[in-house]
């Protein structure tokens, strides 16, 4: 089976914390070979899924993408899935749009931008995470509020990512003018960005969940500062087209169905997920430090991933994996709306999968079982 790569920088750079491009692509190759080969079905072929990643690492923070293939979630399901790494959820939904993949792990701005601005029929399948960015700054430094920010420099991936607006409203919201009262300097991710707040070339930094985690797995303390409003918010989104529910509904069912059954395992026991991982995915297993660092370390990022999506479960209801409250994506539109990053708004409704019990239908497996597996972790 051929092995699609995009070796190109993530817009939200997903969790990449410098890892060499070799072991990228040998990372992705082996994500992909996990799904045939050893899980093979005998006799019955299974049917080829792709899914866009926006990350230049697939690391232990993507479970619920990564689990099912290790524990054959999908295979039983009577697929073959591919990991596709991607530049983010514009190239995500540029692969469905062309038919090269059938789905993408989408951030909420794109899904709502395609459906707004580009008039794209793009569906969210299920809600994986909520926003959790923050303001990182040194902590027992000189900045203790965000007002002391202002006349400083504030460092960020890149001043095309969806950071930005959330930065620049927070800073508008404590008395600081984004575009005069700051500057506002694009650092990449990984030890370029820490380095730059280390050497002081910049103040703060302004990130998700996971690459503040990293910072301060590499040593550094940081106090983060952050809007409560944003936790309201939704991020991380499981999506397809619509032209995709129609033609093979029963797929999206199932696809969806083992990413819900992953995250249930991996929410029950991380230590076992991360155990698992790093069997199946080897290449992208840390180095750099003794065994237990790393355990420590990647079990932080994959608790701070696992953070993000219970938030998520719990915004939109706290009953079912997966499942989305329009009212939520409404709010991010109208956040978007106001932050002029859309120019029209739709029915918060139409961005969701129309299909009445797919939530449950997702959720339909044996829960006692997963949970069993989770916490035995015996043979995995």
């Amino acid at each position: 089976m051929s092995v699609e790569l995009q070796e190109t920088p993530n817009i939200h750079a997903a969790r990449a914390r410098g890892v060499p491009v070799t072991r990228r692509v040998l990372a992705a190759a082996l994500i992909a070979a996990a799904a045939c080969g050893a899980h093979a079905q005998a006799g019955k072929p299974l049917k080829p899924v792709k899914i866009a990643l926006g990350t230049q690492v697939v690391n232990v923070t993507y479970p619920w993408l990564t689990l099912p293939i290790a524990l054959g979630y999908w295979k039983e399901e009577g697929y073959d899935v591919q990991i596709v790494t991607v530049a983010g959820s514009l190239q995500g939904i540029q692969q469905m749009v062309a038919g090269g993949v059938e789905f993408a792990q989408l951030n909420s701005t794109g899904l709502i931008q395609a459906n707004t601005e580009n008039n794209l029929a793009v569906r969210a399948l299920m809600g994986t995470g909520s926003i959790d960015w923050g303001l990182g700054v040194l902590a027992g430094g000189p900045i203790k509020s965000v007002a002391d920010l202002k006349g400083k420099k504030i460092g960020i991936f890149s001043l095309g990512t969806g950071g930005m607006p959330l930065l620049k409203g927070y800073l508008r919201s404590n008395g600081i003018d984004p575009d005069k009262d700051v500057q506002i300097i694009a650092t990449g991710a990984g030890a370029p960005a820490l380095e730059a707040l280390r050497s002081d070339r910049v103040q703060g930094l302004m990130f998700w969940g996971s690459a503040l985690t990293g910072f301060q797995n590499a040593g550094t303390a940081l106090n983060v500062m952050f809007d409560p409003a944003w936790r309201a918010l939704p991020d991380f989104t499981f999506g397809t087209m619509q032209k995709t529910i129609d033609a093979d509904p029963a797929m999206v069912e199932a696809i969806a169905r083992g990413a819900a059954k992953a995250t249930l395992f991996a929410q029950t026991n991380p230590e076992c997920t991360l155990k698992i991982h790093w069997k199946n995915f080897p290449s992208t297993k840390p180095t750099g430090a003794d065994e237990a660092t790393l355990v420590k370390q990647d079990l932080a990022l994959l608790k701070t991933q696992l953070a993000t999506m219970q938030a998520a479960h719990e915004m939109h209801g706290g009953k079912l994996i997966g499942a989305m409250d329009p009212a939520a994506y409404g709010r991010m539109q109208a956040f978007m709306h106001k932050e002029g990053l859309i120019k029209k708004t739709v029915a918060p409704t139409s961005l969701l999968i129309d299909k009445p019990g797919f939530t449950e239908a997702i959720n339909r497996f044996d829960r006692d079982a997963v949970i069993a597996a989770a916490k035995s972790c015996n043979g995995l």
